[in-house]
């Protein structure tokens, strides 16, 4: 866990208490130091306020009796201060009289003491602790400078002076119990508050860490509460967008990943947005070198349009702001790629590859077999047409010839009905197998069906038929697809196996939910060459002799997609014993 997530070691709301705490503190403390200097001060000037009343009284005595030891002793008994000194001192800093010393001659120059020169200079002085050096004693000293002289007064700086001067604590006590009552409510304030932050960080930290959230929980009816609860509401909005865009994200990712078509996007600078596995797989085959990432691909020669038509389309703002859309193929080791390429608003693009060589093989496939249908339209048309032209045109013709050119043409409009039958049943099941109804059928009854009506035909070329299929033997499939299987594969043999030959039909594996069929014939079987190919549509070994028997080309592709729609398999091969051989399989 990072320290940003790491829980504090002190509570917010006691932080926010200590730092209004010690900011009230520190005021305390200036306006009590501030008190204190003004009390001290106060008491100080009422001392020399005294001191100097003293001054003016003694001043007033040597106007009117002059400076004698008598008189000051008298003044000072008159005004019951015991400890109170009294000196007279010229403006040279000479002492003319101190009722301290008697012989003021032994007494050095004062015109050094501080209370002397400040009152010199100010008319008054004071010095309040200060130890005299004739006396060795500490004074406090106040001076008045008078037109002839300077009188100073002092009185010893004892416990009783100290005590006058001491300043009244009772204001500190005062401010110490509101003090007290401020913290408390101070502390029951800040509590609260940070309370409701706390909260709050908590339920940012569990936000944080996707934990369980209380969307419900209730703050305190304060501002700070007011806000933290619109602050959990859009919380709980955006979390809610959140989820619902997580989930269509989710289903978004998951489509492309199971989606039948290679898709990129990217940034407008061809970084890689998102790709699903298909497009690295279509890029990989289109490339020829292995590619890791989707933004590679613009590296490849084969993306060059691709690339000119991003440079020029990326930045242009579409008409109405429509998207801009490019498309083309790339053939490459054998397969052909759609590329569509669509520049969104912002410049960021997608691309999606589509492996359409099926599709291609398909649309050729179609037109080819247009093409064969046609043509093999074409010649028992032509054919009957020549015949009734003929006929019409020679009303005198003997019966006999009359009468070929009439059997000719029966023939083939059979032929002609056979043919678009073939083609009726390949169509339907190409285009709607989902459509085709089903039901449970016997395989050996209708095996046993197909034989009885082909048995002349078989007794006329000598063609033996043996089958071993077990009689309750059942496939749930369309009756008339499986009749076309069995059918066609007798039909195919009987046609081209040749006379005297034989025929055979044997479920060799019935698994609960498959059997497995091997019919065969000892015909001549079939070239090498072509063996891969005869269940391709109206493809012919041999072409004559497949006119000169008849037949439509289809009956072995019917078969093929008959076994297909019934969840089986077909191969040809040939038998070394010679003739022709299938092995297919059908779900039951």
């Amino acid at each position: 866990m990072s320290e940003n997530h790491l829980k504090p070691k002190i509570a917010f709301h006691q932080k926010l208490f200590l730092t209004i705490v010690s900011t009230f503190l520190v005021f305390i403390f200036l306006v009590s130091i501030f008190q204190y200097n003004r009390e001290k001060a106060f008491r100080i000037d009422l001392m020399t306020e005294q001191l100097q009343s003293y001054n003016n009284l003694i001043y007033e005595e040597t106007l009117n009796k002059g400076i004698c030891d008598s008189c000051m002793r008298n003044l000072v008994s008159f005004m019951n201060v015991n400890d109170l000194r009294i000196t007279i001192i010229d403006f040279s800093g000479k002492v003319i009289y101190d009722s301290e010393v008697k012989n003021v001659a032994n007494i050095g120059n004062h015109s050094d003491r501080p209370e002397f020169k400040k009152a010199l200079a100010t008319g008054t002085g004071i010095s309040v602790r200060r130890k005299s050096a004739s006396t060795g004693e500490t004074f406090f000293y106040a001076a008045t400078r008078y037109p002839n002289y300077i009188i100073r007064c002092s009185r010893p700086y004892n416990k009783t002076l100290a005590m006058q001067l001491r300043v009244d604590y009772n204001f500190i006590i005062f401010i110490s119990l509101l003090l007290i009552i401020v913290l408390f409510f101070l502390y029951r304030i800040t509590y609260r508050l940070g309370n409701t932050i706390n909260q709050l960080r908590e339920f940012a930290e569990n936000a944080d860490k996707n934990s369980t959230l209380d969307i419900e929980q209730e703050f305190p009816g304060n501002e700070l509460g007011e806000i933290s609860n619109h602050i959990v509401s859009l919380f709980r909005n955006i979390s809610s967008t959140r989820d619902d865009l997580i989930k269509e994200r989710e289903k978004l990712i998951t489509h492309l990943q199971t989606a039948r078509e290679g898709f990129a996007v990217f940034t407008p600078d061809k970084k890689e947005i998102i790709a699903n596995n298909l497009f690295i797989q279509y890029i990989n085959l289109i490339s020829n070198e292995p590619i890791q990432k989707a933004s590679y691909m613009f590296l490849l020669p084969e993306m060059n349009e691709i690339n000119l038509y991003i440079e020029h389309n990326t930045g242009i703002k579409g008409l109405l702001g429509a998207m801009k859309r490019h498309s083309s193929k790339i053939e490459k080791n054998g397969k052909v790629f759609q590329i569509q390429c669509v520049i969104f608003q912002d410049s960021s693009f997608e691309v999606s590859i589509n492996d359409v060589t099926q599709v291609e093989e398909e649309s050729r496939l179609k037109r080819q077999l247009t093409q064969n249908i046609a043509h093999e339209l074409k010649t028992p048309v032509s054919s009957i047409q020549g015949y009734m032209e003929t006929i019409i045109e020679n009303p005198d013709l003997p019966a006999d010839k009359l009468r070929n050119f009439v059997q000719r043409s029966y023939l083939q409009s059979k032929r002609l009905s056979e043919l678009l039958r073939d083609i009726s049943t390949l169509t339907r099941m190409d285009e709607a197998p989902s459509m085709i109804e089903k039901e449970d059928v016997n395989i050996s009854r209708l095996v046993e069906q197909i034989t009885s009506e082909l048995e002349a035909e078989m007794e006329q070329k000598d063609i033996k038929m043996t089958a071993s299929i077990d009689p309750d033997l059942t496939v749930h499939g369309n009756l008339g697809l499986l009749y076309s299987i069995f059918r066609n594969l007798m039909d195919n043999s009987l046609a081209y196996a040749g006379e005297h030959t034989e025929i055979g039909l044997t479920c060799f594996r019935n698994d609960p939910e498959r059997c497995y069929f091997n019919f065969y014939d000892t015909g001549a079987g079939v070239a090498e060459e072509h063996l891969n190919r005869i269940f391709e549509r109206f493809y012919r070994v041999d072409k004559g002799r497949m006119r000169k028997l008849g037949g439509t080309g289809l009956g072995l592709a019917i078969v093929k997609n008959s076994v297909i729609l019934h969840g089986g398999t077909i191969s040809a091969k040939n038998r070394p014993e010679g003739g022709l051989e299938f092995i297919f399989s059908l779900l039951k």
